[in-house]
């Protein structure tokens, strides 16, 4: 399934904050996902193997590291929980990094949420607008991301536009 998402990364220290925001704003929460993500060395973009407890994907994605609501386009299939694609993705590609984080996933209508706790990192929330069927101005998308920034309380300075692997292999903690 491939669509178009309009979404932010921040660094949070008020992450029990933002998730009782988001339950008071009527969020389902999925519960928190164990999640251990392998990027594979590919010429272009991302492609990373998710395995956790609730998700388990395999994902390709391509967007600009730039702080603020981007633009990504993401190409995910579902996989089932028992999958074996990572020693095949391993040998035909190489691994490029592992991240290994605790992600509790909350959604309002199409904007998924995540509050996450990653390994040699620390704390972050990010808001993901989906357009499933790119049936939605790109506008639209922005607008609604930048309202759910204002009702979590996120700041400027707390963005940040690289993916974790990136931040990982940037030397972790003191790349931010």
């Amino acid at each position: 399934m491939a669509h178009l998402n309009i979404e932010i990364k921040a660094r949070t220290q008020k992450s029990n904050k933002q998730y009782q925001t988001l339950l008071h704003l009527g969020a389902k929460d999925l519960g928190v996902d164990h999640q251990t993500d392998t990027y594979f060395k590919v010429p272009q973009g991302r492609l990373k193997l998710r395995q956790g407890n609730i998700e388990n994907s395999l994902i390709f994605y391509q967007r600009q590291n730039n702080e603020g609501p981007k633009a990504s386009d993401v190409h995910l299939s579902r996989l089932p929980a028992d999958t074996d694609l990572r020693p095949v993705l391993l040998a035909a590609l190489g691994e490029k990094i592992t991240v290994r984080k605790a992600r509790r996933i909350l959604f309002i209508d199409h904007v998924k949420f995540h509050i996450d706790q990653v390994d040699g990192l620390g704390d972050f929330v990010e808001i993901e607008v989906i357009d499933k069927d790119r049936s939605m101005k790109t506008s639209d998308l922005q607008d609604l991301c930048e309202h759910y920034m204002q009702l979590l309380e996120i700041e400027e300075q707390d963005l940040v536009a690289e993916s974790y692997s990136d931040l990982l292999a940037l030397g972790g903690p003191a790349a931010l």
